[in-house]
């Protein structure tokens, strides 16, 4: 700003000077309405660097939130997965081992790829069902588990980390409250330039939890953030069915 004020003092210097010198109305009305666009000019080109600041700023600041949200995606699941891991090293070494190698994948994926604005969509469902394979492991009783997708576009990107919290609650809030019969139901479908995520699972009614979490909070953040008008997230419960659908639009 600093700049800008020395800069008005010396065009009204060169103002009086050319009054004082050339003393002749028509030319100092003239060089009064010079005088003016050029103050007009300044403070406008002082307002647009201070706009083009915040605006920046606010970028650098959504970029540095949605990096932490996107840390918060996994911490709580790596934990249980090395609870089990613990648990399974004496009793089974080779599916101990087995659950090593898709944690490692899972990590490296969260780690490396989930810092990355964008991702091939190819690669989210391979997260997914290394998710779900994970899970299989774990649990000592049948699930029934359907992951449906039907992708042709090999170049669809989309946020990473974007539809594995609503497959994780579907674990954590169905699966593993539910003794037997407990199922997961997944469809994935792009067309009209949409992702269209779709996701079914049964639970206890008796345990129902009317809280949103962290997870659902996390995730309806960084939809806000990346995909502000371009999409929709949706849930509906009917006796013990929970479904969620979320609709994104491509970057």
């Amino acid at each position: 700003m600093r700049f800008y004020k020395i800069t008005l003092v010396i065009l009204g210097l060169v103002l009086v000077i050319f009054n004082d010198t050339f003393g002749k109305l028509e030319g100092f009305i003239e060089f009064i309405a010079f005088y003016f666009i050029l103050v007009f000019i300044t403070i406008a080109h002082w307002i647009f660097k201070q706009i083009k600041s915040i605006i920046r700023l606010k970028n650098e600041k959504e970029k540095t939130e949605l990096m932490h949200l996107k840390s918060q995606v996994n911490p709580h699941f790596f934990f249980n997965i090395l609870n089990n891991l613990y648990g399974l090293v004496d009793k089974d070494s080779k599916k101990a081992q087995e659950l090593i190698l898709k944690l490692s994948d899972m990590m490296r994926y969260s780690i490396y790829e989930g810092q990355n604005e964008t991702v091939l969509l190819s690669k989210e469902i391979d997260y997914l069902q290394n998710y779900i394979e994970l899970h299989k492991m774990r649990y000592h009783k049948t699930i029934d588990i359907k992951f449906n997708h039907n992708i042709t576009d090999d170049t669809y990107r989309v946020m990473p980390l974007l539809f594995i919290i609503l497959l994780e609650n579907a674990f954590k809030h169905g699966v593993e409250n539910l003794r037997e019969n407990a199922y997961v139901y997944i469809t994935m479908t792009v067309g009209n330039n949409q992702v269209y995520f779709d996701i079914e699972n049964n639970f206890d009614v008796s345990l129902t939890n009317e809280s949103n979490g962290i997870g659902l909070t996390n995730l309806k953040r960084r939809l806000e953030l990346v995909y502000p008008k371009d999409h929709s997230l949706s849930f509906s419960i009917t006796k013990e069915v929970y479904k969620a659908q979320l609709n994104i639009t491509k970057l």
